[in-house]
């Protein structure tokens, strides 16, 4: 399951405006925005917007989280659903034998929550992928 998205997009107001109001009929609404200067130097500022099933808790949901684009960049960041810390070490290493670049191995990342563990790879035309188990999450 895909967990989140970041789209990178060359103007904040204008794409949170679009994609309000493209997914408010499937039920996605803004939630919230995270502030780069509370995490690490290579986290950018995001802007949510999530499906109820995100937003709430009670179930895995989806967000998709807008972010400035920065030049020479792909845009795509895709945040894949693990069901354990286990299965984001399998998923890293999987990645990294398979040619992936590191971008940060598997670890806790409480900037962003307390029991978010995830690992960051990129491909080698610079796609970046998160593997991510959150432990407030309830099972799929």
């Amino acid at each position: 399951m895909i967990d989140h998205v970041y789209i990178s997009v060359t103007d904040i107001e204008q794409a949170l405006a679009f994609y309000l109001e493209a997914l408010a009929p499937a039920g996605w609404r803004a939630f919230g925005n995270y502030n780069a200067s509370s995490g690490p130097e290579n986290v950018p500022d995001l802007f949510g917007i999530g499906d109820a099933d995100y937003i709430s808790g009670a179930r895995v949901g989806s967000s998709i989280w807008l972010r400035q684009r920065e030049s020479g960049e792909t845009g795509l960041y895709l945040g894949i659903v693990c069901d354990s810390d286990e299965m984001v070490d399998a998923a890293y290493a999987a990645a990294i034998r398979a040619g992936g670049i590191d971008e940060g191995e598997p670890a806790d990342r409480t900037y962003f929550a307390p029991g978010y563990y995830s690992a960051n790879v990129r491909d080698i035309d610079g796609n970046r992928i998160e593997f991510v188990h959150k432990a407030w999450s309830a099972a799929r």
